[in-house]
């Protein structure tokens, strides 16, 4: 059976090409130009410049390719080759080391992997950094955030060390919703900026750098080294900006509906929601079944009833033990938090 509802923000119940497409064509009209300053990807530049409050934003086509970009000048301009980063960050954890294979850069993991990135961890990182990259929220551990005020402090103290600042901003919009301020005061502090244009927006892939404008003048001779300097990239734009006109408002009743499940499921106590409650659309699912026995069991209720609780599966230290992630959007708002502790209960059934 072909999925019918589905809590998992990238099934492929909303992500059909005939779908995408419609939302496409309700950015544009006959007269919209493919390329050039009126074109979708210098109209979502712009309008992603002023949301950020930056200078400039230059498209990339993914956020891997943005993120060795932005360390790579900030290593070239500060003559270093290191930079710290959360032990579970998406450069390590997700990219295949990119940054060290393609552009000799050295990752000084900081702190612990099981919780977030502390002060006091950055001063133990005893090497000169060429940057500090804070994931906001931190995906690997539950989509969890440091508090504003901790978060301000850990950026004013590695500007004194001289290391550039640099926010993986992927899920920025999801953050968003907890800390309650503009965009541009949360991107003022740091330097350089990615956010990607398929999570929280929902397009069909793409990223872009935020910054001052000789950062991005650099950034576009990387891009074109790389092979990033797509020419036809107004498919991608125009899903993006869609995504902000539909989808980003949307945002603070995600996070809510994720407060709303977690909450149900801990209630309940036969799974564990972290954090509890969400800070932000996104937390994790922990179950007591393995990921071998929870992956079966999954395919078997699609197969079953058409519904679909997550994409894939985290194992965990105890092989009896797993957990998936839960990032609220469209397709979870038609499910209702008793719902989903029923399917959960369903899943656990089918695991045994």
């Amino acid at each position: 059976m072909a999925v019918q509802r589905s809590l998992f923000l990238h099934s492929d119940l909303r992500r059909r090409p005939y779908d995408m497409l419609r939302s496409m064509l309700a950015q544009v009209d006959p007269d919209t130009p493919p390329h050039g300053p009126d074109g979708p990807v210098a109209v979502l530049e712009r309008r992603m410049a002023s949301l950020l409050d930056k200078d400039e934003a230059l498209f990339f086509p993914s956020g891997t390719m943005t993120q060795q970009v932005a360390l790579r000048i900030h290593a070239d301009r500060r003559g270093r080759r290191a930079f710290a980063a959360h032990p579970q960050s998406h450069l390590e954890v997700w990219e295949h080391r990119g940054y060290s294979v393609v552009h000799g850069l050295r990752c000084q993991p900081v702190g612990d992997r099981h919780r977030l990135m502390t002060l006091e961890d950055l001063a133990a990182a005893a090497e000169p950094l060429a940057a500090v990259v804070w994931e906001l929220p931190q995906r690997d551990i539950g989509g969890q955030l440091p508090e504003w005020d901790d978060l301000i402090a850990q950026t004013v103290a590695m500007r004194e060390r001289g290391a550039g600042l640099h926010l993986d901003g992927a899920r920025l919009w999801e953050a968003q919703t907890y800390y309650q301020r503009p965009f541009g005061e949360i991107a003022a502090l740091f330097d350089t900026v990615y956010v990607s244009l398929y999570k929280g927006l929902q397009g069909t892939g793409g990223a872009l750098l935020a910054g001052d404008g000789a950062v991005i003048a650099e950034a576009r001779v990387w891009r074109r080294r790389l092979g990033g300097d797509v020419y036809d990239a107004w498919p991608l734009a125009l899903a993006a900006l869609h995504g902000l006109d539909t989808l980003l408002p949307r945002l603070p009743a995600h996070r809510d509906h994720a407060v709303t499940i977690a909450a149900a499921i801990n209630a309940d106590g036969v799974a564990r929601a972290f954090p509890n409650p969400p800070q932000t659309p996104l937390f994790h699912v922990h179950l007591p079944v393995g990921p071998d026995a929870a992956m079966r069991a999954a395919d078997r209720m699609v197969a079953a009833t058409g519904v679909e609780l997550f994409g894939r599966v985290r194992s965990a230290p105890a092989p009896d033990r797993c957990s998936f992630e839960v990032s609220v959007g469209e397709n979870a708002m038609t499910l209702t938090p008793g719902e989903v502790v029923t399917l959960i209960h369903e899943l656990l059934r089918r695991a045994t």
